[in-house]
């Protein structure tokens, strides 16, 4: 079986159904064969273990998991009590193709060769792991949230979950493509941006600056600004709020946590200045974004 699915977007995928399942007890999953359908997972917490076209996966807190049409697939050993993950069955729009890990570097190498020519017109396929870590799964989560929100609510257009999901589908895509590690060497300051962007990373919940991280790479801070912007193109500054009101957007719709403890838990010290800079990002105040994501259907399926 292959590693990566690869398919096109250019027409929405077709949301069928989605949820949250918590297990209410030791729990493996059910031994099934589905025609046609895809089943996305996202988890939450706990190992899941689920074989798959003879494959047996560690499913990990944080980990997304695509369960293949045609594929028998089982759950081989028990997940704890309060095992949790959102999932949703789709339709792709359009064939699909698996790749192993040769082929996928084909494609990344391809789409990264051309992606700054001003004559390319954006690409509609996405590149899906069947199994991975995105680097940053809190947006994969936040978008899941909204999706699973959104096909609760009765809306007159029911495109949106579609549109959402194909969205979801999208993001997982472009961090693939981004974080993908071709065979190719990369220069030595694509290097250090790489252990510098998995600093910040790690470092998002502290009081981290321009400054400390210049300290922490023995750069002057002007000059590591320079080199971020031109192999990222993002302001350093920038990036550090967009990773911490990225963390506090899943901390907002995964606990009851004042804006201020929550302001306070990703390295801020000032609960104004918190709620101007989340504005100044989302357009919309931390409260209010909170209030968008409180519909979540909890099911055992």
């Amino acid at each position: 079986m292959g590693d990566y699915i690869k398919t096109d977007v250019s027409t929405p995928i077709d949301f069928i159904s989605g949820g949250q399942f918590i297990a209410t007890e030791s729990w493996k999953h059910m031994k099934r064969n589905i025609d046609d359908i895809y089943v996305a997972i996202i988890n939450i917490n706990n190992t899941i273990y689920i074989e798959q076209g003879g494959i047996q996966y560690e499913i990990k807190p944080g980990d997304v998991f695509f369960l293949i049409p045609n594929q028998l697939h089982f759950g081989y050993k028990n997940s704890d009590i309060g095992t949790s993950y959102y999932w949703f069955h789709f339709l792709f729009p359009s064939s699909f193709e698996l790749l192993n890990e040769r082929k996928m570097e084909n494609e990344v190498m391809a789409i990264r060769s051309t992606h700054y020519s001003p004559t390319t017109k954006s690409s509609s396929s996405i590149l899906l792991p069947v199994h991975s870590t995105p680097k940053y799964v809190e947006r994969i989560q936040i978008l899941c949230k909204q999706l699973l929100d959104v096909s609760k609510a009765n809306y007159y257009n029911h495109y949106c979950d579609n549109y959402l999901a194909t969205s979801l589908l999208i993001e997982l895509s472009e961090q693939t493509i981004t974080n993908f590690n071709t065979t190719n060497q990369k220069s030595t300051t694509e290097q250090k941006i790489v252990k510098i962007l998995e600093w910040i990373r790690i470092h998002a919940m502290t009081n981290i600056s321009v400054n400390k991280i210049a300290t922490e790479f023995n750069y002057n801070s002007d000059y590591l600004s320079r080199i971020f912007k031109k192999s990222t193109g993002m302001n350093l500054q920038e990036y550090i709020h967009m990773i911490k009101i990225s963390k506090a957007k899943e901390l907002l719709i995964r606990t009851n946590e004042s804006i201020k403890m929550i302001a306070f838990a990703i390295g801020i010290n000032d609960e104004k200045y918190f709620m101007r800079l989340f504005k100044k990002y989302e357009k919309v105040t931390p409260s209010e974004f909170r209030q968008a994501y409180y519909r979540v259907l909890m099911n055992n399926e």
